[in-house]
């Protein structure tokens, strides 16, 4: 299949799924001495997304960032190329620090979006850099990758059957760019737009995704959780690792380990390595008898906005040159190196503090010992309707925008392409996994997919809202010409 006209997003997922779970664990080679008598760490992550849009010769689908380059005139535009080379800079920037003498580290999150559409640009720079950070042996101890959805959906949203197919599409597109070594080494997971689902079946279909998936922890934002007497993090406890409980409407649960990302403006904290300054300012802390560094943790676009272009190179220079000469008695960690220090002296999740998701707390109060989805659901109606900020739409570092309201003209489509996806397909998968690796299948699949990207309910009504619509018509008439066929 034409990586240009389809994605690799299907087609493997037995050989993948044995792939993830049998991996080893790459960061607990690392010598535990590295943090010895430091007293705190940070760890910063760059985000990268461009959707796809169908906006190319004849509507084909084609980047949002080749979309820049045919017309410049337009918005912002104009950074087609400075965003292109963001995508890419972290492959000169990395070892020239190394050549310095310094130690820096950073975690790396671009959407199957993004990495399909530089394939189809024919951008060889930005896949080669990508492949050098991905893959070269020196690098893996400074880069560390993160798995994220395919195309950028808000999870709460988005629906529950498709989690997972969100999640195993990015592993295609992954292991198709950089081997199937590269996507073993990839422990740690970044919700698109940080959006953290709170409705209890949601979260909990989403944290058992993850786990099936082989992931061994995730990044949420401080303000989308919440301790599980409901009341809000304390201070010292978001620079420590906790423990992510998910339960559904059944009682079953489930759990995963969460680094906690501080709040605040995001781009400016990481374009000006702020996490390093704020890291020198923190004690170590005790944690199941064992003195660890406190850890701040930070996650920002990796080339929207002015900062993030124009001021960050230097920021990450001075800052990585500071730790290297001593300043503050801080180290720059990527998420799994500190975990598997914590492991290393005996830290495990199980002594992590354990925390919810936010507003949870005031759904098991109200439902109490009768956990049951009618019980859920009537505390989910009754919650709501006092109108006092209660809400089961997630949390996100976009809290001053919905993903919901006001895009009925975009959710009702999605949701219905893809029940119509999975009644065409689950039985027909279940019987012969074979299927997955169909074109009928891909297609279908890529339409779902595209169609739960967040930037079709982001920019409002008009242009986007328009994209959204058109993918979801070639979408239904897909799925339209499978059923037609089977029915004759």
């Amino acid at each position: 299949m034409d990586p240009h006209q389809f994605p690799p997003i299907a087609g493997r997922e037995q050989a993948i799924q044995s792939l993830r779970l049998n991996r080893p664990r790459r960061w607990m080679a690392l010598p535990s001495s590295t943090l010895d008598n430091q007293q705190a760490a940070f760890a910063c992550a760059l985000h990268m997304h461009q959707p796809t849009v169908p906006a190319g010769v004849n509507g084909a689908l084609i980047s949002h960032l080749q979309y820049m380059f045919d017309r410049p005139g337009e918005g912002d535009n104009h950074n087609a190329e400075p965003f292109a080379q963001c995508y890419r800079r972290m492959a000169t920037l990395i070892p020239d620090l190394i050549n310095e003498g310094c130690n820096p580290k950073i975690m790396l999150d671009y959407s199957g979006n993004l990495l399909w559409g530089v394939v189809q640009m024919g951008r060889d720079d930005i896949t080669e850099a990508l492949r050098y950070l991905a893959c070269d042996q020196q690098m893996q101890n400074h880069v560390e990758w993160l798995g994220t959805f395919w195309s950028h959906a808000v999870a709460p949203s988005t629906p529950i059957p498709d989690l997972a197919l969100q999640i195993s599409a990015w592993h295609h597109q992954f292991a198709d760019l950089f081997g199937n070594e590269a996507l073993q080494r990839v422990q740690g997971f970044s919700l698109p737009e940080m959006h953290l689902p709170n409705h209890p079946d949601t979260l909990f279909a989403l944290v058992k995704a993850l786990k099936d998936s082989g992931y061994r922890w995730m990044l949420v934002q401080e303000h989308s959780v919440e301790r599980c007497d409901g009341t809000p993090l304390a201070s010292a406890q978001r620079y420590l690792p906790n423990q992510l409980m998910a339960r559904n409407s059944r009682g079953d649960e489930v759990s995963i380990t969460v680094l906690i990302k501080t709040q605040g403006s995001d781009t400016k904290l990481v374009g000006q390595m702020q996490p390093c300054y704020e890291a020198m300012g923190l004690e170590a802390q005790q944690l199941h008898g064992r003195t660890v560094p406190s850890l701040v943790s930070q996650i920002a676009d990796g080339e929207n906005g002015g900062v993030m272009m124009n001021e960050f190179p230097e920021a990450f220079r001075q800052a990585n040159r500071r730790v290297r000469d001593g300043e503050g008695n801080v180290a720059a960690l990527n998420g799994s190196e500190y975990l598997a220090h914590l492991e290393s002296i005996g830290v495990e999740e199980r002594h992590f503090p354990r925390i919810q998701a936010v507003h949870q707390h005031r759904v098991w109060e109200d439902v109490g010992d009768a956990i049951h989805p009618d019980a859920i659901t009537a505390a989910i109606e009754k919650l709501t309707s006092l109108g006092d900020g209660f809400s089961m739409q997630g949390a996100s570092w976009t809290n001053n925008l919905s993903w919901v309201d006001g895009y009925s003209n975009v959710l009702d489509p999605m949701q219905a392409l893809s029940a119509r996806f999975h009644q065409h397909f689950d039985a027909a998968v279940a019987a012969d996994p074979s299927v997955t690796a169909s074109s009928a299948y891909r297609q279908a699949l890529l339409h779902v997919l595209l169609l739960e990207t967040s930037c079709f309910r982001y920019w409002g009504q008009g242009q986007w809202t328009e994209f959204a619509q058109a993918i979801n018509r070639r979408g239904e008439a897909s799925l339209a010409s499978l059923s037609s066929r089977s029915a004759s």
